[in-house]
């Protein structure tokens, strides 16, 4: 099953899985197994975890950023449809013009 479809975990849910990884002294797939949940699904919670308290790998990105980054992506795909309306309304008032 794929992240965006998968089931949806609350941050308190996600916050409480990475505590008990991070304490238990079990592996994050036993951790996994006895939650219920993908073992990459909480290995990658781990991660953002440590990425969000300053222990990430260079290029690991805090929550806030990912945040930044999809707000980025969303803003740059409506400036791409308006450029897009902007050309054809261009063209047509070119092509009205020439009449």
């Amino acid at each position: 099953m794929s992240n965006k479809q998968g089931k949806r975990y609350s941050e308190e849910f996600k916050r409480d899985a990475v505590a008990l990884a991070r304490s238990s002294g079990k592996t994050v797939t036993e951790v996994a197994r006895d939650l219920g949940v993908s073992p990459e699904g909480l290995r990658s919670w781990v991660k953002q975890d440590k990425a969000d308290r300053g222990e990430g790998g260079p290029g690991d990105l805090t929550s806030a950023e990912h945040e930044e980054l999809r707000r980025l992506r969303r803003q740059n795909l409506e400036q791409q449809k308006t450029i897009e309306v902007l050309k054809k309304a261009t063209a047509f008032f070119a092509r009205e013009s020439d009449r």
